[in-house]
């Protein structure tokens, strides 16, 4: 299973920041859509990713607010990002040597997408479900009694 399985599925809705966007407008962004990541794009170029946890680090480190902060300043500037034709185990061991839940999706310098450790993982489970219930229906069918005698 590629990466490209699960934005077909997922579809392609994409939301974008600015570096120099006031984190608190792109905080209200996130909440508006209940997403927990922004692609931070600049003259349509990737430059960095934007997660709830780098918001909740922002206002901490200010105080419990989020002031003049600007999304540059908390951005990770140097996402892992994969391609359509990443396989998900591939994918699945980035995120998880990075601690990463959010990743972006090029195709060469163009954003596709954004696939989330709960992509991945919905799409494991979802996988092995389908290969389970073809083992099942396999050993199921299996033929029984018509088999001829070995010989001695």
């Amino acid at each position: 299973m590629k990466v490209s399985d699960i934005l077909r599925v997922k579809g392609g809705t994409l939301f974008t920041v600015s570096p120099d966007q006031p984190l608190g407008e792109a905080m209200k962004t996130m909440a508006e859509h209940d997403i927990g990541s922004l692609v931070v794009m600049e003259h349509g170029e990737l430059v960095g990713m934007l997660t709830f946890r780098e918001c909740i680090q922002a206002v901490v480190a200010n105080g419990g607010s989020v002031g003049r902060t600007i999304v540059r300043t908390v951005m990770d500037p140097a996402p892992l990002t994969c391609t359509l034709e990443t396989e998900i185990d591939e994918v699945r061991r980035m995120m998880l040597g990075r601690h990463a839940r959010y990743m972006p999706v090029m195709n060469q310098r163009t954003l596709m997408g954004v696939i989330s450790f709960y992509d991945v993982a919905k799409a494991v489970v979802e996988s092995q479900d389908f290969e389970n219930r073809m083992l099942k229906a396999y050993i199921r069918d299996w033929p029984v009694g018509d088999e001829p005698a070995q010989a001695s």
